[in-house]
């Protein structure tokens, strides 16, 4: 009698779901990607004999069509960019060249640029594995903030491979060019992996990175090929471009193996149809999730903040707790963690302790944490690129998987589920990053006149005349010129006041008091510290709860105790908005203009919510200072004779909904994240003199969002009105232009507004 095969749980997982009439209801989509072969190639005939042997060994017999496509192109002299989806083989693309190199040339060196020092140190370990296997003599070292001082002398003068960031290229190795004379004389291959997460302002200030690279490279007589690794996004071979000026191969195609793929749209059940209200999508990623750890299936779960991570967390590791009350097989994973509590983490993924992790998108980037089989997403990223990629950290390596989108009330949530051919037969958003951005571009050029003395007719960049920009530096005393040259004569070192990824400060570190010794538990950023570590907040930390006793603003530092309450806090962000400048304005068809703002923010006030259901238990005042960010803006009023038109709560309800419906649908428009826009509203600004909407990036100096919505405003707007229309509700929900205030018809409000800007919501 032949044994019945017990179905696998991710299997017996997905077919529990298709018999759940309860849970089918409420799936708006749910297609299968079937499973595809490997296409491979052999290894091309120059490459160096050992190599192949070495992969023989590891068990790879042919490298994949596009690892071979890569050898080819950088053979003939190319820089290439590599664009295929995660656990699809592209370290070898840039592991193979660079070892050829440097086994036919001992002094030959390659630079590693990966955006996290977990990513650097995940693919260290891949390479040395590599290496051990091939028994070469070849050195490959990190170089980061915890590089012991003591081996760093070692590492610029012997090491073959050198992995970093970005930020330690900047701040440690450029300004100390002179110490790396070995590297950058011989320097034959750049690898920028992640390429996709250089955009804004992270890209711009990265791009004016390698031109200073590039120019240290020309002045000790190298010129490395560049080889780049993105996810999959629009424009790759125009973002490599935009951020290394120089002309690029794209290679797409894929050979990579996949397994057979779900991906399940799940739009929370409505509550209250008048209103337009859904279960939310928190409480049901929790129970989706519980449902996949009590069937045994490792899965990460993917939410938008951190609070989030936190609540899932906590409420997760509740059910995870055994007789001894340990719940270790489901952890978080966030920025703010302790590097070392990351590792422990990363490992227990890859040894498969770790049955659920619950992460903000600091997971999303290519570090392997072994084989994952489901992936829930708690509401929609914001981008398609990011929703690929983290649908890709499940099913990596073979097998079935599942990916399950947990819809939000919000607009952009409920486009998808209406209209999910728009995720899968779009192509992924752009990837936008400004070079030139003046407030990125003076400061690296500060930075690389402290490097190496200007010539006067020298270009930086694509810039062909930089005598502006050196007679500005030279006016205000950091630069002198003798002769043709100009010489840098601050005192300071101009890149330590340049932050890559923001624009801001160091991190506040915090404490927690609960034991004798105080011990440092974690970070957290200048712009996120009033949102969460204020006075008498609940912080909470891998599920745990502790309470702030004391934020120490100026020494940034925050005191918390470990306390077992069964509510959390988050705070509400007060916003103003001031027009600096007036760049372009356009009254007709529709009155908008585009220029440079202030955004001024503090959080004012905070409430307490019960950890389970998520009420409102209460609320406390904040009392911490204002931050502010200069960026730019695009702002559209309505005439004084329109709104005459309307009652002033008529008009006020309409542009609130217009505000919130522009808000989410403008990244589908711009293919940017919904953190990347903001909207602000004025039913009477003090600039304008008029109810005003703004919309402004998000990012200090701003990086082209805002300008690109002064030229799409009226097919934005006609979008708005197309989308209010079709929304069922009565009177105005979270899936149109957000619930009504009290018995006000904001729905109807809203199309008054927009038909009193006429035929312009039309043509734009």
């Amino acid at each position: 009698m032949q044994a019945t095969v017990k179905p696998s749980g991710i299997a017996a997982w997905l077919a529990a779901r298709r018999a759940d009439s309860a849970f089918m209801r409420n799936v708006a989509l749910w297609r299968v990607i079937p499973a595809r072969p490997a296409q491979t190639a052999p290894f091309p005939d120059w490459l160096h004999p050992d190599i192949p042997a070495a992969l023989h060994q590891r068990g790879v017999a042919s490298p994949y069509t596009h690892q071979r496509a890569a050898l080819d192109a950088l053979r003939l002299g190319n820089h290439i960019v590599i664009v295929t989806p995660t656990a699809s083989g592209k370290t070898l693309c840039y592991n193979l060249p660079t070892l050829d190199a440097i086994l036919r040339n001992p002094d030959a060196r390659a630079l590693y640029l990966f955006p996290t020092k977990a990513l650097g140190s995940d693919q260290v370990a891949s390479l040395y594995e590599l290496v051990q296997t091939l028994g070469a003599d070849v050195k490959t070292f990190t170089y980061d903030g915890d590089t012991p001082a003591s081996a760093r002398r070692a590492i610029r003068e012997a090491g073959h491979v050198v992995v970093t960031n970005p930020d330690m290229l900047h701040s440690n190795i450029l300004p100390n060019h002179v110490k790396w004379v070995k590297l950058f004389e011989n320097l034959r291959y750049v690898v920028i992996d992640e390429l996709h997460a250089y955009r804004g302002v992270f890209g711009s200030n990265m791009a004016n990175v390698i031109r200073r690279l590039k120019r240290l490279c020309a002045f000790y007589g190298s010129h490395p090929q560049f080889i780049c690794c993105s996810a999959t996004i629009a424009n790759p071979r125009e973002l490599a471009q935009t951020l290394l000026e120089e002309p690029f191969t794209l290679i797409s195609d894929n050979g990579a193996p996949h397994g057979e793929r779900h991906v399940i749209f799940y739009n929370p059940p409505v509550v209250n149809r008048q209103l337009g209200i859904r279960k939310g999508a928190v409480n049901e990623t929790r129970e989706i999730a519980k449902s996949l750890l009590h069937s045994n299936v490792s899965s990460i779960v993917f939410a938008k903040s951190r609070l989030q991570v936190e609540v899932l967390t906590h409420t997760l590791k509740q059910q995870a707790r055994d007789p001894l009350g340990n719940s270790g097989q489901v952890r978080g994973y966030r920025g703010g963690y302790l590097p070392s509590e990351r590792r422990d983490i990363e490992r227990g993924l890859r040894a498969g302790t770790v049955k659920t992790v619950v992460s903000t998108n600091a997971l999303e980037l290519g570090i392997d944490i072994g084989s994952i089989e489901s992936c829930v997403l708690c509401g929609y990223p914001g981008t398609i690129a990011s929703t690929w990629q983290q649908a890709g950290r499940a099913g990596r390596r073979s097998g079935s998987s599942v990916t399950v989108m947990v819809a939000t009330s919000s607009p952009l949530d409920q486009y998808l589920m209406a209209h999910p051919e728009y995720f899968f037969d779009s192509s992924p958003e752009n990837a936008l990053a400004q070079p030139d951005n003046f407030h990125v571009l003076i400061n690296h050029f500060k930075c690389a006149a402290y490097e190496l003395p200007f010539k006067a007719d020298e270009r930086y960049g694509d810039l062909d005349d930089t005598s502006d920009l050196l007679d500005t530096l030279t006016g205000n005393g950091f630069l002198r010129r003798v002769n043709d040259r100009f010489h840098w004569m601050s005192e300071e070192l101009p890149s330590a006041e340049v932050h890559l990824r923001v624009a801001g400060e160091e991190n506040f570190v915090i404490i927690d008091k609960t034991k004798p010794d105080p011990r440092v538990i974690g970070e957290m950023d200048r712009f996120t510290v009033p949102m969460l570590l204020h006075e008498h907040a609940i912080y909470l930390h891998e599920g745990r709860q502790y309470q702030v006793e004391k934020l120490d603003f100026p020494n940034k530092k925050a005191f918390v105790r470990q306390v077992d309450v069964d509510y959390y806090t988050d705070a509400d962000m007060a916003t103003q908005l001031r027009v600096i400048d007036e760049f372009e304005h356009d009254a007709s068809p529709l009155p908008r203009s585009f220029g440079e703002v202030v955004v001024s923010s503090m959080v004012t006030i905070f409430k307490k919510m019960k950890l389970d259901t998520h009420e409102n238990l209460g609320h406390g005042f904040v009392d911490l200072p204002e931050t502010q960010m200069q960026t730019t803006a695009c702002w559209i009023t309505l005439p004084e004779e329109r709104c005459a038109m309307l009652s002033k709560d008529r008009l006020q309800n309409g542009m609130l909904g217009v505000a919130h419906l522009l808000g989410s649908l403008a990244p589908l428009y711009l293919m940017c994240a919904r953190s990347d826009i903001a909207v602000h509203y004025h039913s009477r600004d003090p600039f304008t003199q008029l109810p005003t909407i703004y919309l402004y990036d998000a990012i200090p100096g701003g990086v082209g969002l805002s300008d690109k919505v002064y030229l799409l405003l009226g097919a934005l707007l006609a979008h708005a009105r197309d989308v209010i229309m079709a929304c069922p509700c009565d009177s105005g929900c979270p899936s149109c232009v957000g619930p009504a205030p009290g018995d006000q018809d904001a729905k109807s409000a809203a199309l008054d507004v927009l038909a009193a800007w006429g035929g312009a919501v039309a043509r734009g």
